[in-house]
């Protein structure tokens, strides 16, 4: 049995206030590149591991490792399942560089153990057994459904601190949006070398830098609500990439840039110079994001020039359906 897993953009956390009563909420967007591809078959006993030969990467290969047994322990004593599994990594793509890799490995080897199982079971329910989900649900919606996702947090007695999902035990927020994206337009990925906030810094991070002003939360809900979801409706993709752009600017999206290095800053400047309607930083980085139709293609050759060897330049497109499962 194989699995085929989208990757994702995190645009933004909404409210890391919370003087309304709820923290967190994300917005994301699901990609069909890169992907994660996982086969399985059952063993007798046990958990072993292989990786198809064209994955080469230590900090991916050790990722996979870490990721899949934990997940696989947890399925295997949550569900008390007697048999153990062999897995093949067939496709990685690249750790902690803001395109949800953690998340999708987790879910995949979960999602495979139970289909094996004959366990009908959600990517919410699966978060809630591995521990994921616990400040964005943006990752597991990717997983799921597809499209451009947006979560509705969490209320402030379940979830008291501010934290990444890396170290929050709080439950998958709710679904409150989900809408296909525009086919006819795609996604430019950019990725320069750059540092990755991760572990103990973030956790540091949030403490130190929330909550957010107020008033940032309130303008960014309203350009999300009134202003970027509306445009995506109508296909007004200028507008869109505005609203994206604006985004870039306040809460704690403008804190995640503020600790970038220039390269990451300037190289959104570039992008927006060579033509791309909005630009954005997934989560911590150090993945940029753009958004491209026919008018303005040539953004993406001008883009890949500009980085050159010193980074990973692509495109994709939105993926408006969630993991493909071939048995």
């Amino acid at each position: 049995m194989i699995i085929k897993t989208p990757s994702r953009i995190h645009m933004a956390l909404i409210d890391l206030n919370g003087s309304y009563g709820r923290r967190d909420g994300g917005i994301g967007l699901t990609i069909s590149k890169p992907n994660f591809v996982l086969e399985a078959e059952t063993l007798e006993k046990g958990i072993s591991i292989d990786f198809n030969k064209n994955i080469k990467d230590n900090d991916i290969k050790n990722q996979c490792l870490l990721k899949i047994k934990d997940s696989a322990e947890k399925i295997i004593s949550h569900f008390n399942i007697n048999n153990g599994f062999h897995f093949n990594v067939n496709e990685a793509f690249l750790t902690h560089s803001g395109l949800g890799s953690g998340t999708q490995i987790s879910l995949a080897t979960a999602k495979l153990i139970c289909e094996y199982n004959g366990i009908s079971i959600n990517g919410v329910e699966l978060g809630k057994i591995l521990g994921r989900g616990g400040t964005s649900g943006v990752g597991i919606y990717s997983f799921d459904q597809g499209g451009l996702i947006i979560d509705g947090g969490h209320d402030i007695n379940e979830k008291t601190e501010f934290l990444p999902s890396s170290a929050s035990k709080a439950n998958p927020p709710n679904l409150i949006g989900r809408y296909d994206f525009p086919k006819e337009w795609d996604i430019l990925i950019a990725i320069p070398e750059s540092r990755t906030i991760m572990g103990k810094n973030e956790v540091n991070i949030f403490q130190e830098y929330c909550p957010v002003p107020k008033r940032d939360v309130e303008k960014l809900s309203h350009l999300i609500f009134m202003n970027l979801v509306p445009f995506l409706l109508e296909k007004n993709i200028k507008s869109f990439g505005n609203v994206i752009n604006e985004i870039q600017k306040i809460g704690f999206k403008k804190v995640e840039l503020d600790l970038q290095k220039e390269k990451i800053k300037t190289t959104m400047e570039k992008m927006r110079e060579f033509g791309a309607y909005g630009v954005g930083m997934s989560s911590f980085g150090p993945s940029i994001y753009g958004i491209l139709d026919k008018k303005n293609r040539d953004a993406f050759k001008a883009t890949k020039e500009f980085i050159g060897e010193n980074g990973i330049v692509f495109k994709t497109k939105a993926q408006n359906h969630g993991f493909e499962l071939k048995r």
